[in-house]
């Protein structure tokens, strides 16, 4: 088995993905590859990034197998603390689609609070570098 990863970032978002392909793809060809895909659909993707729609690209037409949360079997939380290891739940879309949330009810608009209903997106981060005016209000 041989690993690939992508990296997509700019000022504001970064997003890594790692790919996996049973024969091995020289480096070179695999990044003309990706360049021609990236041309191809940096317009007009529909997935939540761009390495996510270069890596259906690669899925459909280059054999690689796309390594990504949906995937996974098992997650496992580690640490030195006893306490702090145990088997992370995983988010499973089967119990989503017949509406219940694992806990065998059946769901309702779930809220966060502030009237909002939860949504099922990924966990996104930004990274700002601010200069703070010491004028600002913290609070």
């Amino acid at each position: 088995m041989y690993f690939y990863e992508l990296h997509e970032g700019d000022n504001d978002q970064f997003s890594d993905l790692l790919l996996a392909r049973e024969t091995e793809m020289e480096p070179d060809v695999f990044f003309d590859i990706v360049q021609a895909i990236r041309r191809r659909v940096q317009d007009s993707y529909e997935q939540n990034s761009l390495v996510e729609a270069i890596a259906d690209e690669l899925e459909q037409d280059y054999e690689f197998i796309a390594i990504t949360d949906d995937r996974l079997v098992a997650a496992v939380n580690v640490s030195k603390i006893e306490g702090d290891n145990f088997l992370a739940e995983l988010d499973e879309d089967e119990d989503e689609e017949d509406g219940e949330d694992g806990d065998g009810d059946e769901d309702e608009d779930e809220e966060d609070g502030e009237g909002e209903p939860l949504t099922d997106a990924e966990f996104r981060s930004l990274y700002v570098d601010m200069d703070p005016s010491p004028d600002l209000r913290t609070n």
